[in-house]
Order: C-alpha cells, then structure tokens, then sequence
C-alpha cells in the first residue's frame, strides 16, 4: 500500500513560487532563496508524496505532469485555507469578532440589509455572520437573552431596561388589500368600515408582546408570525392590514394590491433602533455594523403617526 507522507506548508509554498514565476530561478529571487534550495525543496516534496510533479527533460521551463496539475490544485486551496486562518488569528489579536450574531426586524427592507451585509463581508471578510430575521419584540428578546450581540428592532425595544439604543431610520407603513377586497373597491371608505373584515396583523411569541395588541381597529383578526404569509394573503383577499411601503411598492403598481384612504387608520411610521444589550458593548466589527443602518437610516422619510403591525 503507497502512503504519502505530509508535505510542509514550505514545501507548497516553493511549488506555487515555481508555477507563478514560471522557473526555478523566478522562484528563488521570489522567495529570496538560492535556487538549490529550490530544486532541494521541489525534490524532497516529491520524495514526500511518491510522485513526480514536473517534467524536467526536453524543456527548460519546468512542465507541471498530470500529478503535478492534480498536487497544485490541493495546494491552491491549502495555501488559502493557511492564508484565511493567518488573517482570523491577526483579528483576534487586533481585537476583532470571530463571530458576529445579528437580529434585525422583519419590517426592515431588504434591499437596505443587503446593501450593508455586502460592505460588510468586504470590510470584514474573516469574521463569520449569523442572521436572524424577527418581528416585534422577538429582536428585542434575543439581544437581552444573549442569543445575539447587536439587534435592529422595531419600536418596542424603547425602553427597555438594559439596552442601549441608537435611532436606525424607519419604514413607512401603509394600509392595503386585495383590488377585489370589499375595501379595495371602495374609492370613499367610511369611518369604521375595517372594522367590519378580517384584520391581518403580524404577532411574535416574545414577552414584550403577550397578551398586547398594538392599535388593532377590527375585531376580526387573524395573526401571522410571518410578513411573508401576511402578504400573500392579502394579495388573495383575505383580509386588508398594514405593510412595509418598499416591500409592497411593486404591487402598488401592478395592482395586485391598493393603498386604503381610511381616515380612521391613514398608515404611520415603523421605527428602528440599533440595539445591543448595556452589559455586553459591541465589538469592532459588531459596531461598524450598526453604524451603518444608523447612517443609511437617517434619510429616511417620516409619516405622522405609529401603526398597528
């Protein structure tokens, strides 16, 4: 049986200054070595592995064999594995998150966290993400709980004691339902008139809202624990209910949904904050995040008022 013994990462380092330089001599001024040691280092790996790796006769440029190609590809990728765990280990001692656990609302746009998670894997390519996405208090939850460090919540994190905040932007929220919803018909919608269909209102099994309505107009409810659900079924006319202006826009347009003008429910303004728990500040990496929806936030456009969800 042929075992192959363990090349040195050195070893894999001399195979790949051969193969970008394109000569034994290129190599060697790379790596600042006599090129003996180049041809020493060559032939010790491939005593090491039990195969030849380049093709040395009839050419004076060193020809990878079909080993050769097949050891360069492990090679690559090992260099790259050594070269991320290098710079892991240079954010460690330079303070930086190995990991970073994030919880946003569900109300947040989604073309906004991907805008800020893209800078991010740029500005910090060695530290791992975990994302959960949330409603209501259940963000909130997670950061006081130590699920995650640094949380973008709605507006019931205000006030709660033990986190910090900073204002992160908003969203608009606007009143809608299906064109063939008995309200979506209405061009003039009296007062009262929700209350008379189904209300479609999101809900969360965190404390923060147990046993909490937040400005319901209609008794008949159905609840959902997600924004996704909720949209769908008021574009089969289940019922009529607030949504995310950015996320129901298109529908606006092509009207598989209409904005309601009911003057007793005229839509409002969903908050976000930047939140992390007083005990336990954010790291490096933790920070530069929430500075960015704090920045990207502060344009954002208010409609008077707060709305149900």
């Amino acid at each position: 049986m042929n075992n192959p013994g363990t090349p040195t990462l050195d070893q894999l380092n001399i195979l790949l200054a051969i193969v970008d330089t394109g000569s034994f001599a290129a190599a060697a001024r790379k790596m600042n070595r006599a090129v003996s040691a180049i041809s020493y280092g060559i032939s010790n790996l491939e005593a090491q592995l039990g195969v030849l790796l380049f093709d040395r006769e009839g050419t004076r440029r060193p020809k990878l064999t079909d080993a050769g190609r097949a050891v360069l590809a492990e090679a690559r990728a090992a260099a790259l594995v050594i070269d991320g765990l290098r710079a892991k280990v240079k954010g460690l001692l330079d303070g930086l998150e190995a990991e970073v656990d994030l919880a946003v609302d569900v109300m947040l746009p989604s073309e906004r966290l991907g805008q800020v998670l893209r800078a991010f894997r740029t500005e910090f390519p060695t530290v791992q993400l975990r994302l959960h996405v949330e409603a209501l208090g259940a963000v909130t939850s997670m950061v006081l709980d130590g699920q995650v460090g640094i949380g973008l919540s709605g507006p019931l994190s205000v006030g709660v004691p033990g986190i910090e905040s900073r204002l992160a932007g908003s969203v608009p929220m606007v009143p809608v339902a299906a064109p063939d919803h008995p309200l979506g018909r209405m061009t003039e919608i009296p007062p009262g008139a929700g209350r008379e269909h189904i209300q479609l209102v999101l809900t969360d099994r965190s404390r923060f809202t147990d046993g909490q309505d937040f400005s319901v107009t209609s008794p008949k409810t159905w609840r959902l624990a997600d924004l996704g659900a909720k949209h769908a079924l008021l574009r089969e006319g289940i019922g009529w209910g607030n949504m995310p202006l950015p996320m129901i826009e298109a529908d606006l347009v092509a009207g598989t949904l209409v904005q309601l003008a009911m003057p007793d429910h005229v839509g409002g303004t969903y908050r976000f904050s930047g939140i992390w728990c007083r005990a336990k500040p954010p790291g490096p990496a933790a920070t530069w995040l929430l500075e960015q929806f704090v920045t990207l936030g502060q344009n954002d456009r208010e409609i008077e008022g707060m709305v149900d969800v």
